[in-house]
């Protein structure tokens, strides 16, 4: 199993002379963080579409090895929750995500606190899934449907059927079903890892062939950041998960019959107001042997 830490974005002032060398040049902070960590959360999509040129700019700017995860538009999963997407769906398709080509690793989704997991929420869900293109030519047609961008993608974009990979987060405790477990493995939708101090629901299981975690903090959420024992906790599942095991006391809702092969794991420390999360990803990487 490939393992990829990193941090939910790279722009943060706490940083600067503590992570960034002081005389760093603002403008070079991705290049510095991708070559101290394999793998960023690009959260920017989050709030606003990000031009094709930016990504492009991600792009270049990162080694041939690096890996991106991009946070699906709010506009879908909080504003619009999930309802009439599709010309969403299509816009954020056609802003030049697919730039980031291979180093595109995966678009994460995540539901507001508020959105209740019920008959009806299924249903909806289930529709937003079937809608995801699986594939980069399945993007690119969604693409195509914009209005509002119009992304240059090439031919090695349009043509390709390299797999595009989604993992949804969740922030409400009636999602602790087993119902919803089966819906994402249904349509192979990782279910994200999100240790929040308790704070939101945690379960570990797998309903793809990677897994997608978040680090906000175990002991308080956004504030604290990780202490030596907790980032070793951390390293062992990986070990496990990587070896084709359930690692110690697993929190599973669901029966585990037989892991599948896990191709994947992405990592990303969003805690401690952000100033620890690239010293704690760093030590995790050495505690993994990255």
């Amino acid at each position: 199993m490939e393992i990829r830490i990193g941090t939910s974005g790279w722009v943060y002032p706490p940083w600067r002379k503590t992570f960034y060398p002081e005389d760093l040049p603002q403008k070079k902070e991705l290049f510095h963080a991708s070559r101290h960590l394999t793998s960023i959360e690009i959260n920017g999509s989050f709030y606003s579409y990000q031009k094709p040129s930016t990504y492009q700019h991600w792009y270049d700017e990162t080694p041939d090895n690096f890996i991106f995860s991009v946070k699906g538009p709010q506009y879908i999963t909080h504003i619009n929750r999930l309802k009439e997407i599709e010309d969403s769906l299509a816009n954020f398709m056609a802003s030049g995500v697919l730039l980031l080509k291979t180093k595109l690793g995966c678009i994460f989704w995540q539901l507001p606190p508020s959105f209740v997991f019920n008959d009806e929420k299924a249903a909806r869900l289930e529709h937003f899934f079937s809608l995801l293109p699986k594939t980069f030519r399945e993007a690119s047609t969604w693409a195509n449907k914009s209005k509002r961008f119009i992304a240059d993608y090439s031919a090695d974009i349009t043509q390709s059927d390299r797999p595009l990979r989604h993992a949804l987060e969740v922030r409400h405790h009636s999602f602790e079903n087993p119902a919803f477990i089966e819906l994402l493995r249904k349509y192979k939708i990782a279910l994200v890892f999100a240790d929040t101090a308790g704070k939101w629901p945690y379960m570990e299981d797998i309903t793809s062939d990677f897994l997608y975690l978040r680090l906000h903090g175990d002991e308080s959420f956004y504030d604290d950041g990780y202490d030596q024992d907790s980032l070793k906790f951390w390293a062992q599942r990986l070990q496990a998960w990587s070896q084709h095991r359930l690692p110690n006391h697993a929190q599973n809702l669901t029966e585990v019959k037989d892991l599948p092969d896990l191709k994947t794991a992405f990592i990303y420390f969003d805690n401690d107001l952000k100033i620890k999360a690239p010293q704690d990803a760093q030590q995790l990487q050495q505690l993994t042997g990255q």
